[in-house]
């Protein structure tokens, strides 16, 4: 298997075999006043909602998980179809191995099978020349989009990942010129991986033309520490060391939604197991929620597994919604959200709740 290749798979088998995920889930910090009389029926909470212009049945995502290996095509495949089956968005895996690698089809999978709003993704640290390696530029992009039939592309924001793996690109000078220059061009949203953006980050790209961001904060599955478990494997003592050291670096997820509050849509990912807490998600500012390990064992399945398991998050998030009195997703952001533990810590330093 070609290097790129190998690496996307380690981080599957990693993800799915170590302990990778956070040691609090700042999510469990933040609860929703209950409404004993909420005034409507069940079965009329409408959990549709319109997410860059494109309606979804319900305010859920699934973010980027893979691509660029064999096995991946499968779990691509299947999420697609459970994704469109439900009616909600869904984000590929860093399309770089293709672009790099020409092999597709673990990307192409997922065209044409009706997803509502279809998300790719190119890595920041490839919009500028690396150690032997040439930047991704406007070519490469509609490539990327091209490829899967995307309607908005994902920057992923990954340099923790990258400080923490032996083959890391750690150049970042001029990224912020390189993506203001690309969304000229195409439709693009900002992507962390795990650490969360903050509130001057979330100014700049702004600035930079971004549509929107997935905040990916703290509190889900760290990609430090799963570079560290798969730099141990490879023998590489200093960067498991570092992914290890880092392991819990980052903004916690929920106030990482507050943070990137600057008048763009907000994809609240890192550490969305279930519906209600996609739905405290929406009360803290989010418009969409994402998850992506929470549903990877069931994708490698099939995609009836997959489908199963989004779908009771989203009876989840409708059940949410009528405890506390929201027939829609208007009212849902409306309703007021109790912050506490560290994640209110957090809050209260930054100013935020």
């Amino acid at each position: 298997m070609k290097d790129i290749e190998q690496r996307k798979a380690d981080h599957i088998q990693v993800s799915l075999e170590e302990q990778v995920v956070s040691g609090h889930n700042y999510w469990d910090d933040l609860h929703l006043i209950h409404d004993s009389l909420p005034e409507v029926d069940l079965e009329e909470v409408d959990t549709t909602t319109v997410l860059f212009g494109k309606k979804l049945s319900a305010p859920l995502m699934v973010t980027a998980i893979t691509g660029g290996y064999v096995e991946a095509e499968k779990v691509n495949r299947n999420l697609a179809k459970a994704c469109a089956s439900l009616g909600i968005a869904l984000g590929v895996g860093s399309q770089r191995a293709a672009i790099e690698r020409g092999d597709r089809s673990s990307y192409e999978v997922i065209r044409d099978l009706g997803v509502p709003l279809v998300i790719g993704n190119l890595g920041a640290p490839q919009l500028i020349a690396q150690a032997r390696k040439e930047a991704f530029g406007l070519e490469e992009a509609r490539q990327a989009m091209e490829m899967i039939g995307a309607d908005v592309l994902a920057i992923h924001l990954n340099f923790l990942q990258e400080v923490a793996q032996p083959e890391g690109d750690t150049r970042a000078r001029g990224c912020l010129d390189a993506i203001r220059s690309l969304a000229r061009e195409v439709p693009c949203i900002a992507k962390e991986t795990g650490a969360g953006i903050s509130r001057e980050t979330a100014v700049r790209l702004k600035g930079a033309g971004m549509m929107g961001f997935d905040i990916s904060g703290t509190g889900g599955t760290s990609f430090s520490k799963v570079e560290a478990h798969r730099s141990r494997r490879m023998g590489d003592v200093r960067c498991a060391a570092i992914g290890q050291t880092f392991g819990e670096w980052g903004i916690p997820a929920p106030i990482s939604v507050r943070l990137a509050q600057v008048g763009l849509p907000v994809i609240a990912s890192g550490g969305i197991v279930n519906g209600l807490q996609a739905v405290k998600s929406i009360a803290a500012g989010a418009q969409c929620a994402g998850l992506a390990r929470a549903v990877l064992k069931d994708a490698m399945t099939s995609a009836e597994a997959a489908e199963e398991h989004l779908r009771t998050m989203i009876d989840e998030i409708k059940v949410g919604m009528f405890l506390t009195g929201s027939s829609n997703i208007r009212q849902m952001a409306e309703k007021r959200v109790i912050f506490t533990g560290p994640a209110r810590e957090w809050g209260l330093e930054l100013e935020v709740i």
